[in-house]
C-alpha cells in the first residue's frame, strides 16, 4: 500500500473504530484494535510510510502520556502510601513468573526486569472507563481500586525511567548523573507547576483560534526541555500531566482541548504505528505462541493473587481493572527498539500486552451509558 492509501484507511479508522466500540460498550477496545489494524497492514506497507507514521506516533505517544497524567488526581501522600505498598506487593509477587517468562522469550536479565515493570503496570487511560462504569462496587472499594490502578502506573513509569538509563547507560557515573537529571526535571516540574498552570490557565482563557495548537506548543516545549535534562520527552509528558491535573475551563479539563488532534489523530496513529512495527514472523512463530501463553498464565496467576493473597476489592473479575498494560507496555518497548534494537523482545512485550489488554477489556462487565460519576 502507498502512502494516500494508507491514509484513506487511517481516516476510516479514525471515524470508525471509536464509534463501533462504544456501541458494542467496550471504549477502551479502540487503542488494541488500531494495533490491530497496524498489524494486518504491516505486510502489504512500504518502508517510507512505516518510517513517516512511526515517526508521527512518537509525538501522539507523548500526547498519550501526557493525558494519562491529567487524569491522574493524587491524594495526600500519607493516604496514598498504603496503596502504593499494596500495589508494589501485588506487582513484586508477579516478578519471579515475569522473569522466568522473559528468559523464556529471549530477554537479557535487564530486559527482564524492564519486561517486569512494564507488564506489572496499568494503563489508567486504557482501564479508567471500565472502572467507571464497573457495576457493584461500592464506595470505599471503588476508590482502593482506583488508586491500586493509579499506583501501578506511577511505579511502573518511575522503574522504567531508572532501568532506561541503566539499559542505555549500563552500570556507570553516566547513570548517576543521569538519574540526577531525572530527579532534577521531576522536581523542577513540580517546583514550577504553579507557574505553568497559570501559562496554560491563560491559554484557556484568552486563546480562542489558536488554544489548542498554544496548548499543545507548551507541552512540547517543557518536554524537550526535560529531554535536555535526561528525562525523555514521553516520561516528562507524564509527570506534567500529574502535576496539572486539576486545571479545568468551562468545566473541561486540558484533555478536552487537544483531543481532536490527540485522541482523533496522533494517539491513534502511535497504536497503528505500534503494529506496524511487529513481524508477522513473530506472530506466526514460537515468539507468537510463548507471548499468547505468557498472558493466559499472568491473568492466572493474577486472579489466584486476588482471590488468595492480595484481594483487590469487589468480586472475581474486578482484578481484570489493573490488567490493561498497554501503554506501559508501548513505553517499555520503545525502551527495547530505539536503544538496545531489540526488535523479536519488543515484539513479544507488545504482543503480551496486546493479548492481555484486550482479554481483560473483554472479560469486564459491559460499560453503561448512564453509569454513575465517581470521579470527584
Amino acid at each position: 500500500m502507498n502512502a494516500i492509501e494508507i491514509i484513506i484507511l487511517l481516516i476510516l479508522l479514525f471515524m470508525g473504530v471509536p464509534d463501533l466500540c462504544r456501541l458494542l460498550g467496550r471504549p477502551s477496545l479502540a487503542f488494541p484494535i488500531f494495533v490491530l489494524f497496524g498489524l494486518i497492514v504491516a505486510p502489504v506497507a512500504n518502508d517510507q510510510v512505516r518510517q513517516m507514521l512511526v515517526q508521527a506516533g512518537q509525538v501522539g505517544f507523548l500526547l498519550l502520556l501526557f493525558e494519562v497524567g491529567l487524569e491522574i488526581e493524587l491524594p495526600r501522600f500519607r493516604d496514598f502510601l498504603p496503596s502504593l505498598r499494596r500495589a508494589a506487593s501485588w506487582a513484586l509477587l508477579q516478578y519471579p513468573v515475569i522473569l522466568a517468562l522473559g528468559h523464556l522469550a529471549g530477554l537479557q536479565w535487564l530486559g527482564s526486569f524492564i519486561a517486569c515493570a512494564a507488564f506489572t503496570g496499568c494503563s489508567v487511560g486504557m482501564g479508567y472507563l471500565g472502572w467507571k462504569n464497573y457495576p457493584g462496587l461500592n464506595e470505599e472499594p471503588r476508590r482502593r481500586v482506583l488508586l491500586m490502578m493509579l499506583s501501578l502506573e506511577i511505579i511502573a513509569i518511575v522503574l522504567l525511567s531508572v532501568e532506561t538509563a541503566l539499559y542505555e547507560k549500563g552500570l556507570s557515573w553516566l547513570v548517576v548523573l543521569k538519574l540526577a537529571g531525572i530527579g532534577t526535571t521531576i522536581y523542577l516540574i513540580s517546583r514550577f507547576a504553579d507557574k505553568l498552570e497559570a501559562l496554560f490557565d491563560l491559554i484557556l482563557r484568552h486563546a480562542t483560534h489558536w488554544r489548542m495548537h498554544l496548548i499543545v506548543l507548551l507541552v512540547l516545549v517543557v518536554c524537550a526541555i526535560g529531554e535536555r535534562l535526561g528525562l525523555s520527552g514521553t516520561k516528562t509528558a507524564f509527570f506534567l500531566g500529574l502535576f496539572l491535573s486539576r486545571i479545568t475551563h468551562d468545566g473541561h479539563t486540558l484533555e478536552h482541548f487537544i483531543a481532536p488532534i490527540s485522541h482523533k489523530f496522533l494517539i491513534p496513529i502511535f497504536f497503528f504505528a505500534l503494529g506496524l512495527q511487529i513481524e508477522w514472523q513473530y506472530l506466526f512463530s514460537i515468539t507468537g505462541l510463548v507471548a499468547l501463553g505468557a498472558a493466559a498464565l499472568l491473568l492466572g496467576w493474577r486472579l489466584f493473587i486476588h482471590r488468595r493473597i492480595i484481594p483487590t476489592g469487589g468480586d472475581d473479575r474486578s482484578f481484570l481493572l489493573l490488567c490493561p498494560n498497554l501503554t506501559i507496555v508501548a513505553l517499555a518497548s520503545q525502551i527495547l527498539i530505539t536503544s538496545g534494537n531489540a526488535t523479536r523482545a519488543a515484539s513479544w512485550m507488545v504482543l503480551v500486552g496486546l493479548f492481555m489488554t484486550i482479554s481483560a477489556i473483554l472479560l469486564l462487565p459491559k460499560a453503561t451509558s448512564a453509569a454513575p460519576d465517581h470521579t470527584s
